[in-house]
Order: C-alpha cells, then structure tokens, then sequence
C-alpha cells in the first residue's frame, strides 16, 4: 500500500509541474483580449483557463491527500521501529562452555 501511495504521489507531482508550465500567467490575459488569438482555442477565450485551473486544484487536492497518507505511514514505521514491543523480553541462553579451554592447563595422562 505504501508503495502504490508512492507512486500515485511522484505521478501527480509530475502532473501538476507539467499542468502549471503549460498554463499561462496573469499577464498573458492583456494580449488575448487584444485579439492575440484566444477564442480560435480548442476550449474558447477563457475555457482552457478555468479547465486547467480546475484540473490544478483537484490535482493539488490529491497531491495533500497523498502527502498526509505518506506521513501517517511513515509515523507509523518509526513508532513501531521505536516501540517497545520490538525489545527481546526472554534472557539470551548463555552459551555452553566447552570441556577443555584454551586457558585451561593441559593434563597428560
């Protein structure tokens, strides 16, 4: 799920910066209404304006969506790295010394 939340996001990101390179600014309004060929566009004079206005907001929108989800995930993945349910409650065993030690003195027999 983290994952799929993941991808979803850097493909909007993408979306969103092509969408707003695309758009024109505030100022490109001025020669339009100077007969700069606005209304031979597909979606009129200010058609396109509001329909990719519109087309960044929701795309903005499902971009925070996205961004919260990845940050309760990853709120998520540090309190349960962090907890204290992860901590080994049983003793280790402690290992079985052998017979003969290095340290210990040789007997001959």
């Amino acid at each position: 799920m983290h994952s799929f939340v993941l991808i979803v996001h850097i493909i909007l990101a993408v979306l969103m910066i092509g969408l707003i390179l695309v758009q024109h600014g505030k100022g490109a309004d001025a020669g339009a209404s100077f007969g700069g060929g606005g209304a031979a566009t597909v979606f009129g004079a200010s058609g396109s304006a509001n329909f990719l206005t519109r087309l960044t907001a929701v795309l903005t929108a499902l971009f925070f969506v996205t961004s919260l989800t990845l940050a309760v995930f990853a709120k998520k993945q540090t309190t349960e790295a962090y907890s204290l349910k992860t901590v080994q409650t049983t003793a280790p065993t402690p290992a079985t010394l052998p017979e003969t030690s290095p340290t210990a003195p040789k007997t001959s027999h």
